[in-house]
């Protein structure tokens, strides 16, 4: 692999093309640790190291395009919101930002609890151990076939997302003998996002039952009702990214609403109240999340207001943080193919990966850092776009940012924040081989979800 460096197009145009992204930092070689995994740094030789390993060791060893996953931030933050919340509250980690057996491991040591929505990742977290209660189960549709194995592995709890499915589980459960522990998802009205929410008619979604009109009322009645199933509480799930705890105070405020409600109907107090996941992490510098401690105070300082307001006592809260603890804890590592300048615009930096192993930027619109990886420079900046190799005008990996003006086919760069969402939505468009998945820690690496091969696909061609 080729580590030369020359020239590679004009440097930055006078007139900026428009776009989104910050300035060019003083000093391109730093690495701002809001956006990277703890023990990432930079070697004596510049090259950037993970864990004690030098990046430019990684790529020999297991190729690019590769997920480079940082275990020890990754067990420091899960171990950080569960000290946060303490024995009080359960931490629930969100398999679907990304989800293996490793990983599912990391979590039972950790002593979080996962949620999963879907068959294959409930058979990732029972086939990797993780004791079945300690398990949610969520889903807009889940099947019949789904449900039973649920019920059958004895999972701690299913969120019921619509009226079909409480009776689907109710007979599923009746059926095996069992009286399945379950929470209702509702739709408070709220959307929220990054930095904003938005407290109006937001129930036109697919996920959960509208608080308004009464049917979250309803579906409780009907629920309580089931010799099947024992209501332990009300779900919320209102957004992602949020750095704001405004969009939680205003659903929190609706979700006790309805607590009081049923207790005033029913004479029951549901004893357990999951306010969903979606908190915010730093994918530039531009971001500024919050730490898992100032989360933990705002959200029980909220449901305690509440709750003495309703004269309630408090539930049990629920948090299921999944981008938070995994999305900085990884880095995807590529190799520069062609560098392609525009006079007058920006240069196109071409890798060895795109969309098929980073969706986000198509699908999302979302914003990266990137750096120049196997060396430092002091070469003037230059705009450019990271793009990938696929079939595809919108196969951009991070839209604008600046590197040096002298990144050379050969060169590696890493793009920060991919923990999550990255891999678990990882395609084979074009054909494309889905990267490995590599943990570091202590000096040492191994192998946690292998590369694709073209055997595999091959294999399940069958024509």
């Amino acid at each position: 692999m080729s580590r030369s460096a020359h020239p590679a197009g004009p440097r930055h145009a006078d007139v900026l093309p428009e776009g989104h992204y910050s300035a060019p930092a003083d000093d391109l070689n730093a690495l701002d640790p809001k956006v990277w995994a703890r023990t990432v740094g930079r070697d004596a030789d510049g090259v950037v190291t993970v864990g004690g390993i030098a990046v430019t060791q990684l790529a020999e060893e297991y190729g690019t395009p590769a997920y480079i996953l940082d275990e020890d931030d990754f067990r420091e933050r899960a171990r950080a919101w569960r000290t946060a919340f303490g024995t009080e509250a359960d931490v629930f980690y969100a398999g679907k930002a990304f989800l293996s057996r490793a990983v599912v491991r990391w979590l039972d040591e950790e002593g979080l609890n996962l949620d999963v929505c879907s068959g294959g990742e409930l058979a990732t977290a029972l086939s990797a151990g993780m004791p079945a209660e300690r398990i949610a189960f969520h889903g807009n549709n889940k099947s019949p076939e789904e449900i039973e194995r649920a019920v059958r592995a004895g999972v701690g709890r299913i969120v019921l997302d619509s009226f079909q499915e409480i009776v689907r589980v109710a007979h599923i459960a009746q059926s095996l003998g069992r009286r399945q522990r379950v929470q209702i998802r509702i739709t408070v009205g709220v959307e929220a996002h990054t930095h904003e929410f938005i407290a109006t008619a937001h129930e036109d979604q697919k996920f959960g039952i509208p608080l308004a009109g009464g049917q979250a009322a309803e579906a409780v009645r009907r629920a309580l009702q089931l010799d099947g199933l024992e209501v332990i509480g009300i779900h919320s799930h209102i957004g992602s990214q949020i750095f704001d705890m405004s969009g939680f105070e205003v659903a929190a405020h609706r979700v006790v609403g309805l607590l009081k409600d049923i207790r005033d109907e029913h004479g029951v107090e549901l004893p357990e109240i999951d306010l969903g996941g979606g908190l915010g992490i730093a994918y530039t510098s531009d971001d500024d999340p919050r730490e898992p401690h100032e989360i933990a105070k705002a959200l029980t300082e909220i449901v305690t207001r509440e709750c003495e307001a309703a004269r309630l006592a408090t539930p049990r809260i629920s948090v299921e943080p999944g981008r938070a603890i995994v999305g900085p804890t990884a880095f995807t590592l590529y190799e520069v193919g062609t560098v392609k300048p525009l006079d007058g615009l920006r240069t196109y930096v071409s890798v060895d990966g795109g969309m098929s192993d980073n969706i986000r930027t198509a699908l999302y619109d979302a914003e990266y850092s990137v750096t120049l990886a196997s060396r430092t420079s002091d070469a003037e900046p230059m705009l450019v776009r990271v793009v990938g190799k696929h079939c595809e005008s919108g196969d951009i990996v991070v839209k604008d940012a600046f590197l040096p003006g002298d990144l050379a086919p050969g060169d590696l760069i890493a793009v920060p924040a991919t923990g999550a969402y990255c891999r678990s939505m990882a395609s084979n468009y074009n054909h494309a081989l889905r990267p490995p998945v590599v943990a570091v820690r202590d000096g040492a690496a191994r192998v946690v979800v292998r590369r694709e091969t073209e055997e595999d696909l091959l294999r399940l061609d069958v024509g």
